[in-house]
């Protein structure tokens, strides 16, 4: 058994982010430089990241409306919305939180009364990963049953195989969870929109966040697609920028089983931390990397990966690993809610951004008084920004019908539009794994794009 060596724990600088983002670190700030960009001979576990926060994962208080109005528009159409969720493939834990977020928005949407004088309807269909063609004819048979918006894809190498599909048939597609910086500049039409940010920020947060904890060298195991490389580039950046020195970068492939070179080859570059920048291929890297004495201080996760592996793993395998998440905490009242909906629900990645995307196609649906998906895309900016603050489908309808300008704010956190669709400023979590290997809310990074 080995341990990788480890640098003396030291406060990173942070530098200034560049590519227009504003990075306001909540817990992590440093002044002080390395003295190194190699690692220096230590004990094993030496990395030391800045303690949780009192306030993860408290309760969110939602806007207070008396009785809704009715709508003085009303549509012979109803809205009608499909979900393009994982159920299967490598990102099949992200489809349980995600569908139950849809479906918790749209019981309170239909609640309220509904849009336009009718209740939504919603159609989910299964996305697949990048291994199947399942994307695509779940997206051929949503289109066919005349759906204005399709909430997903969860995988931003799947939403690559279908966006041009959605957006030529003029249907809004609205992903909670992709994070390519790819789709910023993608011809849609103006009809491709997200929730969650670009990875830009996710690997700004992630870079400095390592460097913070004392790590001056580190080694990253990658996915090879859109999410994986886009996630490594940032990171690697942020990381470089803070002072440290990225020693391995080594790639694999959707749908490879075996990852021993990868693991061999990343050890023996004799990193203080380790980045694992994949989906549910975690489950095998994971055993390989503690096999071989790399402590689970030692690594750093990202929204792809930080999963519960409680019935994965024995206990104590992952216990101080640490993941990120864009997104603000999932806080309590919210929790008990999706789990009304989904009792067996154990994760709550990406629930509030998918959440959130059918509230705000929903009142955007409201403001265009139409339930065409070209119309609806013409209002999301303008119900997320510059006017009264709302952040439940009721209390935002309220103002709406009563003439008001709205600015969503949801349980994903501040949701702003840029012309392209993309939120301008978002939290992303940072969670630590206990005991048990189940992952615990720790601090928030806030952060503009």
């Amino acid at each position: 058994m080995i341990s990788l060596p480890q640098a003396a724990p030291r406060v990173a600088k942070l530098t200034a982010l560049s590519i227009g983002v504003a990075l306001l670190a909540s817990a992590c700030g440093g002044t002080s430089t390395p003295t190194a960009t190699t690692s220096a001979a230590g004990a094993a576990g030496s990395i030391a990241c800045p303690a949780p926060s009192a306030t993860a994962g408290a309760t969110s208080t939602a806007t207070e409306t008396g009785a809704v109005p009715e709508s003085t528009t009303t549509t012979p159409t109803p809205l009608k919305i499909g979900s393009l969720l994982p159920t299967t493939g490598s990102l099949a834990f992200l489809g349980p939180p995600e569908i139950a977020g849809v479906n918790l928005g749209i019981k309170e949407v239909n609640d309220a009364g509904g849009v336009l004088g009718k209740p939504v309807q919603v159609i989910h269909r299964d996305s697949g990963d990048t291994k199947t063609d399942i994307a695509t004819q779940s997206t051929t048979a949503l289109l066919g049953q005349g759906v204005s918006a399709i909430v997903g894809a969860a995988s931003s190498g799947v939403s690559k195989t279908v966006i041009n599909q959605i957006t030529g048939a003029g249907v809004v597609q609205f992903s909670p969870a992709n994070t390519s910086p790819d789709f910023t500049t993608w011809n849609d039409k103006n009809l491709y929109w997200r929730t969650a940010p670009s990875d830009v920020l996710q690997g700004k947060v992630l870079g400095n966040y390592m460097a913070t904890c004392g790590a001056q060298t580190v080694g990253m195991i990658v996915l090879n697609d859109a999410y994986g490389t886009g996630l490594q580039k940032n990171v690697k950046e942020a990381f470089e920028a803070a002072g440290g020195q990225v020693v391995a970068e080594e790639l694999f492939n959707e749908g490879d089983s075996q990852f021993s070179s990868q693991v061999d080859k990343v050890i023996a570059a004799k990193p203080d931390a380790i980045a694992l920048i994949t989906f549910d291929q975690a489950k095998s890297i994971v055993p390989l990397l503690t096999g071989k004495g790399v402590k689970p201080t030692q690594l750093f996760m990202v929204d792809g990966n930080t999963s519960d592996y409680s019935k994965d793993f024995k206990a104590g395998t992952l216990k101080g690993a640490q993941g990120t998440i864009p997104g603000t905490f999932a806080k309590d009242d919210f929790k008990k809610k999706l789990l009304a909906i989904d009792p067996a629900l154990k994760d709550y990645s990406y629930a509030g951004e998918s959440y959130d995307a059918v509230n705000l196609i929903a009142l955007a649906s409201e403001a265009a008084k139409s339930t065409k998906g070209t119309e609806i895309a013409k209002q999301l900016k303008a119900v997320s920004e510059s006017g009264e603050k709302c952040n439940t489908f009721p209390s935002c309808v309220t103002l709406l019908r009563n003439g008001k300008d709205i600015d969503y704010d949801g349980q994903s956190g501040p949701v702003t539009f840029s012309d392209a669709g993309d939120p301008t400023e978002a939290f992303i979590g940072i969670y630590e794994y206990q005991d048990d290997n189940k992952y615990q809310p720790s601090k928030e990074e806030f952060g503009k794009l």
